[in-house]
């Protein structure tokens, strides 16, 4: 089942059925996870290139924005040093009014939704965001077959990871059948 982006009030409705999507589909794609560990096909990376770019044609994140809302991108020493630059403040004194570390001992959002994201869903930092802002859904990151926990979280999360892999499996599928 893949979903079609067509307006805003119809990615709200997937947004809110997305946990459950992400529930149902999660032991098959648990299991379709292990077998790409096991058996990475060699253009999986271009595939995932593919499909990331043919989703991202039709998906607009600022019709979402559900990551920003729900979770928070680690941000690194480098990301602190540039954001805290631009606000003209010491890195201690952003790291103590934004961010905490988390049980992974890295620094993450105090809050939920972000506290730069905008009403409109635009970034108020989308310059100088941190990199794992840039690099979300991570989909079309080199080496795929080695992010499979993030991308099981983030297909609960956004819409686009959803419609990559259910459109991953039946790429992989009917390669196989040939």
């Amino acid at each position: 089942m893949y979903f079609c982006q067509q307006t805003k009030s119809h990615m709200q409705d997937f947004i809110n059925e997305l946990p459950k999507l992400a529930k149902d589909a999660e032991k098959e794609n648990l299991k379709f996870f292990a077998k790409l560990k096991k058996r990475t096909p060699k253009n999986l990376d271009y595939i995932m290139q593919e499909l990331h770019e043919e989703e991202f044609e039709k998906t607009d994140c600022l019709d979402c924005g559900n990551c920003c809302k729900t979770t928070s991108p680690i941000f690194t020493n480098a990301d602190i040093a540039r954001i805290s630059k631009h606000f003209k403040m010491k890195e201690y004194q952003f790291i103590s009014q934004f961010l905490f570390f988390d049980e992974d001992n890295h620094h993450v959002l105090q809050t939920a939704p972000c506290h730069f994201l905008g009403a409109d869903n635009e970034c108020m930092i989308y310059d100088i965001r941190p990199k794992a802002c840039r690099e979300y859904p991570h989909t079309n990151r080199k080496k795929f077959h080695k992010i499979s926990e993030i991308t099981m979280n983030n297909i609960s999360i956004c819409p686009a990871t959803y419609n990559i892999m259910e459109k991953l499996k039946s790429v992989l599928e009917e390669k196989a059948k040939r």
